[in-house]
C-alpha cells in the first residue's frame, strides 16, 4: 500500500506578499501605537510594557484556543507583539541604561534560544508547522522576542548610528530586497529567509513609525501618533477585508491509499 500526505490547516497565513505588506504595517502601527502609550500618553515605558504584555497574553490565549485560523485574530496577535515590543525594547534601552547595543544583543541570544528550543523539541521551525498548541507557543515567543529585537535594532541604526529614521528605513529595506534576491536565485534555507525577513521588517516598521510621528527637527513628519496610528489600523483593517488570507497548509500523517 502507498501512503500519501493529508494536508492539515496551519493557524497562521500563508506567506505571500500580502502577508509582508500587512506585517510591515502592523509593525509600523506597533512603534506608533507602543509611542502613543508610553510617551504621548505619559505611562512611561515599564507600565506601557506591562500593559503590553497583558493584552499580548490574553491575545494569544484566544488565538490558541481557536480551532481555525483567523485573519483578524491573527493580525492583532501581531500587532499587540510590535506595541509591547516597542515598550519593553524602550524600557530596556533607556530606561535599564544598558543602551542599544546590551539591549539588541541581549535581545538577539533570547531569539536565537527560543528558535533553538522550538528546533531541538519539535525538528523544524518551518511556519507551516504551526498546527499545535505547543508549536504556537514556540511560534509566538519567537514572534515576541524578533518584534522587540527588530525596535533596538531600528532605533540603533537612526540613532546611535547617525542615519536619521528615512536612512535607517532605507538600510533596512535594502536589506529585504537582498532577501528577495537569495530567495529567488539562490538555494538558501527558505525557513532561514522567512526569520531573516520577519526580524528585519520590524526595525523598517521602527524607523517609518519614528519617521512619521517625531519632530522636524528630529528628521520626522510631525504626524500625531495617534493620527498616524488609526491611518495604520484602517490600513490593515482594509487590506484585511478586501484581500481574504487563507491559512498555510503543511502535509500531516500519512494515510492508506
Amino acid at each position: 500500500m502507498n501512503a500519501t500526505a493529508k494536508e492539515i490547516a496551519s493557524k497562521v497565513p500563508e506567506v505571500t506578499l500580502l502577508f509582508w505588506i500587512i506585517k510591515i504595517a502592523a509593525t509600523t502601527l506597533g512603534e506608533t501605537a507602543g509611542d502613543a502609550a508610553s510617551m504621548s500618553m505619559n505611562l512611561g515605558y515599564a507600565v506601557a510594557s506591562v500593559i503590553f504584555i497583558a493584552i499580548f497574553l490574553v491575545a494569544v490565549f484566544a488565538q490558541i484556543m481557536a480551532k481555525d485560523f483567523h485573519p483578524i485574530l491573527y493580525w492583532a496577535v501581531i500587532v499587540a507583539t510590535t506595541t509591547a515590543g516597542t515598550a519593553m525594547a524602550d524600557f530596556a534601552d533607556r530606561s535599564l541604561g544598558i543602551g542599544y547595543p546590551g539591549g539588541a544583543s541581549i535581545l538577539f541570544v533570547l531569539l536565537m534560544a527560543s528558535l533553538g528550543i522550538w528546533y531541538w523539541s519539535e525538528g523544524s521551525i518551518a511556519v507551516e508547522t504551526v498546527t499545535t498548541p505547543r508549536v504556537e507557543l514556540y511560534y509566538w515567543l519567537t514572534i515576541m522576542f524578533s518584534q522587540t529585537l527588530g525596535t533596538a535594532l531600528g532605533d540603533w541604526m537612526a540613532d546611535t548610528a547617525g542615519l536619521g529614521y528615512d536612512g535607517g528605513a532605507l538600510v533596512f529595506s535594502a536589506g529585504l530586497i537582498l532577501l528577495v534576491v537569495l530567495y529567488y536565485y539562490t538555494k538558501v534555507s527558505h525557513v532561514f529567509l522567512f526569520w531573516a525577513a520577519f526580524i528585519l521588517t520590524r526595525p523598517l516598521g521602527a524607523t517609518v513609525g519614528d519617521f512619521l510621528d517625531k519632530p522636524l527637527d528630529h528628521g520626522g513628519l510631525a504626524i500625531s501618533r495617534y493620527t498616524a496610528s488609526a491611518i495604520l489600523a484602517a490600513f490593515m483593517i482594509a487590506c484585511i477585508l478586501l484581500f481574504p488570507q487563507k491559512a498555510g497548509r503543511h502535509p500531516g500523517e500519512g494515510t492508506a491509499a
